[in-house]
This record gives structure tokens, C-alpha cells and sequence, in this order.
């Protein structure tokens, strides 16, 4: 083991072990796969430790590499820091905030925060990633994205939430349902009608499932998805209905397009929108004040 680390050779590491495969690596890194391996190789020389084990689907870490991995991303988080700092010496004139957030968040988002925060700090950039909750829990935990918004999350301890309120997940129906018959409905009730619901990444399908596993009850949908749209869109054509909470559908509610009733259970009732950062990771400047505007102003967390 040499007496030197040489950090521009973690790059290939981290990417490799991120794109899951050395050529994936090497097509992102814009480089012939044998300077990957080359730079992974000379890195492990210096280190004296396998960081990567190479199998049949590509290559994962060891465990030197995983504390290599946490290493790199400590770097990336006090560059971010720094950045933040001299963001702030500078007014708020430059920089960009990450978030990363589930598809139900997007109308409340940009009908609210999004634009204040635009008037008032234009030379802010805004990276906006969309997920499901296990992809907005990962990428927030790996420093990927600062802020993510996510429907009901499992505990996790490498996340702290910022803002948290009861959302409960609804039925949601077009405007020739009945409704005035049905001011609330049972899940029992719910799974005789024609059903599209997200795939299993998501909070809103992983509640049905607990739901159909507490009530021993089976809910077929015709139709599953990773878009919220497609939801929307399948409710307003007549093919059945979803479930979602209000906050998701706010503009079509206003429009009368769509109306949500409740579902009288208690894990459904019991769901939560949680605004969410990295315990122990410092935000930057222009992050903090989209956080606050966030808290203030977004439906789901009032």
C-alpha cells in the first residue's frame, strides 16, 4: 500500500460500481473500458484491498470498496459545501438545488414554491429528478439529489424529515361516479371496481399491499403503471378508478375533472407526504430556501 491516494482514480470506481458494469462506466465516463479497470486496478494497488467484485451482471462492491464509496461521497458533500458557502458570499446570483420526488408531488410544487423561488432567485438552477419512494430514499441517501419528497416512506436512517403530514389515501373517481352515495367507501368496496395503480417501488402500491395482507383480500387492477398521469387519465376516461392522495390530483379537483373520497382504513388513513434530506448533510444556501418555501407552501404539508 502506497502512502498516496490518488482521488481522480476513485472516479472510475465510483462510477463503475454505480453504472453497475465496467463498459457502462466507461461509455458515461466518455473512455475505453480497459482505462476503467486500468484505473480500478492502480487504485486497489495503492490501496492493498479489492474494492470490486466482478461477476456474470457486472461488478458490486467489496467491503473496503463500500467504505471507498462513502469516502468519495463525504468529498462530493464538503465540495457541495463549499460551494454553498462561496453561493452565499455571492447573493443567491448562481448555483442549483437537486430535488428528487415522487410524480404526485409535481403540480403542488410547481404551482406553489417553484415559482416564487424562480422570481426571486433567477440565476438558480433547479434539477428536478422523478422517482418512486424506494428510488427517492436511495438517491437522497447517496447524495444523488438534496431534497426529495416522497408518499409514506419506510423508516430509513440515513434520512431526516424536514416537514411531515397526514395524507390519506383516497379513491379516486371521475364526475359521473356517484359520489353523494358514496361520501366514503371500504377497501372491500374498493376492489369491485376496475382498478390502475402504481407499480410496487411505489408508497401508494406498497400501502395496498399491506392493506390486501391485513384484510386477506386481493385487489386485481387492470391496469399498473409508474406514472401518475397514466392514473389520472385512466380515471378520467371512464375505464374505473385510482387511489392517490388529494394533494396529487389539486388542479383537476379545482377543475372538477376528478374528486377524491375517503377509504375507511386505517392504514390508508394513516399515510403521510414527508419532505425529506440526508441526516448530517449540510444544504446549501440556495437549498435551505427552497426547503423553507417547500414547508410553507406546498399543499401536501399544510
Amino acid at each position: 500500500m502506497t502512502d498516496n491516494l490518488t482521488d481522480s482514480r476513485i472516479v472510475y470506481f465510483f462510477e463503475a460500481v454505480r453504472c453497475g458494469t465496467i463498459r457502462a462506466a466507461a461509455d458515461f465516463l466518455n473512455v475505453a473500458p480497459s482505462a476503467v479497470s486500468r484505473q480500478i486496478g492502480l487504485l486497489e494497488k495503492e490501496l492493498d484491498a479489492a474494492l470490486v467484485e466482478r461477476h456474470a451482471r457486472g461488478v458490486k462492491p467489496t467491503d473496503a470498496g463500500q467504505c471507498v464509496i462513502e469516502y468519495f461521497r463525504e468529498q462530493l458533500a464538503h465540495r457541495d459545501d463549499l460551494l454553498s458557502r462561496l453561493q452565499e458570499l455571492r447573493g443567491l446570483r448562481t448555483g442549483q438545488v437537486n430535488i428528487v420526488l415522487g410524480e404526485g408531488f409535481v403540480s403542488d410544487l410547481l404551482s406553489g414554491p417553484m415559482q416564487q423561488f424562480c422570481r426571486q432567485y433567477s440565476g438558480i438552477k433547479v434539477n428536478l429528478d422523478l422517482g418512486g419512494t424506494n428510488d427517492v430514499i436511495r438517491k437522497i441517501s447517496e447524495d444523488e439529489g438534496e431534497i426529495g419528497l416522497v408518499y409514506n416512506p419506510p423508516q430509513e436512517p440515513k434520512l431526516v424529515s424536514r416537514a411531515i403530514k397526514r395524507q390519506p389515501m383516497m379513491a379516486i373517481v371521475g364526475p359521473d361516479f356517484p359520489r353523494r352515495e358514496r361520501k366514503s367507501m371500504s377497501v372491500q368496496e374498493l376492489a369491485q371496481f376496475p382498478l390502475a395503480v402504481t407499480h410496487a417501488s411505489y408508497g401508494t402500491r406498497q400501502m395496498l399491499q399491506a392493506v390486501e395482507y391485513a384484510e386477506k383480500l386481493r385487489l386485481d387492477p387492470v391496469v399498473t403503471t409508474n406514472s401518475i398521469a397514466i392514473l389520472k387519465q385512466f380515471v378520467k376516461s371512464g375505464l374505473g378508478i385510482t387511489v392517490l392522495p388529494a394533494f396529487a390530483i389539486t388542479s383537476e379537483m379545482e377543475a372538477g375533472d376528478l374528486f377524491a373520497i375517503d377509504i375507511t382504513h386505517p392504514i390508508l388513513a394513516d399515510a403521510e407526504a414527508h419532505l425529506v434530506t440526508r441526516a448530517g448533510r449540510r444544504l446549501s444556501v440556495a437549498s435551505n430556501k427552497m426547503l423553507q418555501l417547500m414547508t410553507a407552501q406546498m399543499r401536501a404539508f399544510r
